[in-house]
């Protein structure tokens, strides 16, 4: 492989440290951090340069494994490796190493970043980690072909297939020819129904095939909502974060919960049902689609309201004063702004979803600041094959404020 100015292209023989947030583990080569892909920690790898900008690290993938790790196995997909779908990180890993490497990450985030030194187990879900994505998103390449797009690229590399999608959810997709570029979003919803979105950059209109309105269950509920709106992907997903939002949340009978970013309303639900009609739930959600798919699925919770709007301005207008507030923000998290006025409401509990370690950690550092202390933490796979994880946290208060 002919070397490219910047170092792009040059190869490494590296020893391979531990792994790091985003789906790589990190080696030294003269003292630069070498953010490698397709490695586990302890292997020894040939490398070769994918992106240096100079500075203090550059990118690499393992183009050969010299020393193998315990947990490395073949990846089940062909286009899984270095130059290949930026999809998976962790392919080459058994699913235990791979739930082990996330605990790793989950664990060293809330250590350095919030100064908590907690042991994480990353629980799998049921299923296994191949078949149970149910919403994937392609490109065509220039061809019109269907395919996904390789790390930190635009680059698309065309396929046959994808293992860990449910079965036979791409088959009508990947066998007619699009138009180069359409993004297509495919969703397979509670019941089996195949929702295909055709989205054209640079257009505002979509095209979608089928309903647009999927059907998913979860927290003893049937919610029809929009295909293109979020619902959790892992199909037991859903109800596991509801079961376990509602053991922690514990709302009392007559009580107040908030329920903020809350989408359609499922742990809003699960809130309504513990507070009862005397009790109130505040579901805040700046998506005017989910609120609209959400008041019409909980039509029949007179304690539960919706409030459309930003978290962070809907927040100072809120009058009760809450007993407990879930927390379920999207991938950067609460912030600042958004813990103290959570905590400046003072509830007893605090739980708070999490779909990435670092804004985790974050977000629980300005609780704990606060006044309040995680007392409990749960982390799903709720993404086998790849790096994420979604975290659940119990935060409690270590006082109580003069009211």
């Amino acid at each position: 492989m002919s070397e490219q100015p910047g170092g792009v292209g040059r190869e490494l023989d590296l020893r391979v440290g531990p792994v790091a947030h985003g789906g790589f583990c990190v080696a030294r080569e003269q003292g630069r951090a070498v953010f490698v892909r397709h490695a586990l920690p302890g292997e020894r790898v040939r490398a070769v340069v994918t992106e240096d900008r100079g500075g203090s690290y550059c990118r690499a993938d393992a183009v050969q494994v010299l020393e193998p790790a315990a947990g490395r196995v073949p990846a089940p997909c062909p286009v899984a490796g270095p130059g290949g779908c930026g999809g998976c990180d962790f392919q080459h890993a058994d699913h235990g190493t791979q739930r082990g490497l996330k605990a790793a990450v989950v664990a060293e985030q809330l250590r350095r970043i919030a100064g908590l030194d907690i042991d994480v187990t990353v629980e799998a879900l049921p299923g296994g980690p191949l078949g149970w994505r149910t919403r994937t998103r392609l490109t065509a390449d220039g061809s019109g072909r269907g395919g996904f797009r390789v790390h930190r690229s635009h680059d698309v590399v065309p396929v046959d297939g994808c293992p860990i999608t449910v079965a036979g959810a791409l088959d009508g997709v990947l066998a007619r020819r699009w138009t180069p570029g359409t993004e297509i979003e495919v969703v397979v919803d509670g019941e089996g129904h195949t929702h295909v979105a055709e989205l054209h950059p640079g257009r505002a209109q979509e095209r979608v095939h089928g309903s647009g309105t999927a059907v998913q269950h979860a927290a003893g509920r049937r919610w029809d909502v929009s295909a293109r709106g979020f619902w959790q992907v892992h199909p037991a997903a859903a109800g596991a974060l509801a079961g376990i939002v509602g053991e922690w949340a514990a709302a009392p009978p007559g009580g107040c919960a908030w329920d903020l970013y809350g989408g359609v309303g499922l742990f809003g639900s699960v809130l309504a049902g513990q507070v009862g009609t005397a009790g109130s739930v505040v579901v805040i959600e700046s998506s005017k689609r989910a609120v609209a798919d959400g008041a019409a699925a909980l039509a029949d919770l007179p304690q539960l309201r919706f409030v459309t709007g930003r978290v962070e301005r809907v927040l100072p207008w809120l009058q009760d004063t809450p007993d407990v507030v879930v927390l379920d923000p999207p991938r950067r998290g609460a912030g600042k702004q958004v813990a103290a006025a959570v905590a400046a409401a003072s509830p007893a509990r605090i739980v708070h979803v999490a779909c990435d370690p670092a804004a985790l950690a974050r977000d629980v550092a300005a609780l704990v600041t606060a006044g309040y202390r995680m007392a409990a933490l749960r982390a799903l796979d709720t993404f086998p094959m790849t790096h994420h994880v979604e975290c659940v946290a119990l935060l409690q208060r270590t006082h109580d404020p003069a009211r």
